[in-house]
């Protein structure tokens, strides 16, 4: 029984630091630094924001785009792409088809000219083997790179490339926010604001861990060719930039608006692709020296997340043998409810879209059993490099 009990408060213990210790520690750290930031700023003078000015004359930039049939999306990407507040004769936009089989490439053929380039791969090989080739072909020393349907807000650029005068960073991450149906606003919105305030929380302390693959920027010299079968290109660039001695850090200024799965469906089928790719990643990972506060950042927010379909099970199952006591029977009762809310949000999830927050236990646990389908995806199907948008 004690055996049981030890179980019981490790998992719950690993549950709430992921939810609600660890942002509560970043919240009271983030608030220290920003308070001696601006007591700094009051005695001294000092710029308490320390955001780089834009450079004069604007650095030449090559922006990647792999796309694998994008048809839906690219004409508005294109369109966005000729708004952008940036020189034409400073950005190089190379757009890579990953042996798109519908109009994709017809799309492109038409755009090609000016600063528009395209590769155009025989075959399709995978999102980290196109941007491999887009970088092989890249004009300039600064990369960004974005997604087919990922609009950029005009002046994101501009935003991104600021940072790089300092010749210690090496990755720029972008804010990314999603233009979202009335399911998604209850399920992935609210998951994101939450993801979102941890991310520029984060960046306050400078262990930023990874970037938004729709959104970020990459000084040339700091990349390193990806290998084919990796699934989450923007969790394993910034680590390499770490490895080689340059800074990550993220703007929350750089701004770009994605579309959110129309359901917590096809948000449950993108998460199993990153859940793969996130355990396919952990011997990179774990082969990268990183600082203490760096370490403690992945561990609470990257690692325990991805375990937590196991901790929770671990939480049922020991509430479930110590059921006995008054206790554990209040504990268990108060999971049921929680799972008895997701069932009730997948069962009703069109009736109750209207409701705030009502959905969010169905989309945590559909996310939480990504994790898990995930993890038995990568022990069974280790080279995987398919990719493609969820609708």
């Amino acid at each position: 029984m004690v055996a049981l009990q030890v179980v019981f408060w490790v998992c719950f213990l690993l549950v709430a630091h992921t939810y609600l210790l660890y942002p509560l520690f970043l919240f009271a750290a983030a608030s220290a630094i920003q308070l001696r930031r601006d007591w700094h700023y009051l005695t001294r003078r000092r710029d308490r924001r320390r955001i780089p000015s834009e450079p004069l004359d604007p650095p030449e930039v090559t922006l990647i785009i792999p796309a694998f049939n994008e048809e839906r999306h690219l004409p508005d990407k294109l369109a966005n792409l000729r708004e952008l507040d940036y020189p034409k004769d400073a950005l190089d936009i190379v757009f890579i088809s990953d042996g798109s089989t519908d109009r994709t490439q017809a799309i492109l053929r038409d755009a090609e000219g000016g600063n528009i380039r395209v590769i155009y791969l025989p075959e399709r090989g995978g999102k980290a083997n196109a941007i491999n080739h887009a970088v092989a072909s890249a004009r300039h020393g600064l990369l960004v790179l974005s997604d087919a349907a990922t609009l950029f807000a005009p002046d994101a650029v501009k935003k991104l490339v600021r940072h790089f005068t300092d010749p210690r960073v090496g990755v720029i991450c972008g804010a990314l926010q999603f233009q979202a149906n009335a399911e998604s606003q209850q399920t992935e919105g609210v998951y994101w604001r939450y993801e979102s305030m941890l991310r520029l929380m984060e960046s306050r302390l400078g262990v930023t861990l990874n970037a938004s693959g729709a959104i970020y920027a990459i000084r040339r010299a700091c990349f390193v060719p990806i290998p084919a079968d990796t699934l989450v290109e923007d969790l394993v660039v910034p680590l390499e930039a770490r490895r080689r001695g340059f800074r990550v850090w993220y703007d929350p200024e750089a701004t770009a608006v994605d579309f959110a799965p129309t359901t917590v469906g096809g948000e449950f089928t993108r998460r199993v692709r990153i859940a793969t790719g996130s355990f396919r990643a952990l011997g990179q990972i774990f082969g990268t020296p990183l600082d203490a506060l760096t370490t403690f950042a992945f561990l609470s927010h990257k690692l325990l997340r991805w375990l937590l379909p196991f901790f929770l099970a671990g939480m049922l199952a020991t509430s479930v043998a110590l059921a006995g006591s008054p206790l554990y029977r209040t504990l268990l009762i108060a999971q049921l409810t929680f799972y008895a809310c997701g069932l009730i949000g997948f069962l009703f999830r069109r009736r109750l879209r209207g409701i705030r927050y009502v959905l969010v236990p169905y989309y945590l646990l559909a996310m939480h059993m990504a994790f898990l389908v995930g993890f038995i995806r990568f022990l069974a199907r280790p080279g995987t490099t398919e990719w493609r948008r969820v609708p």
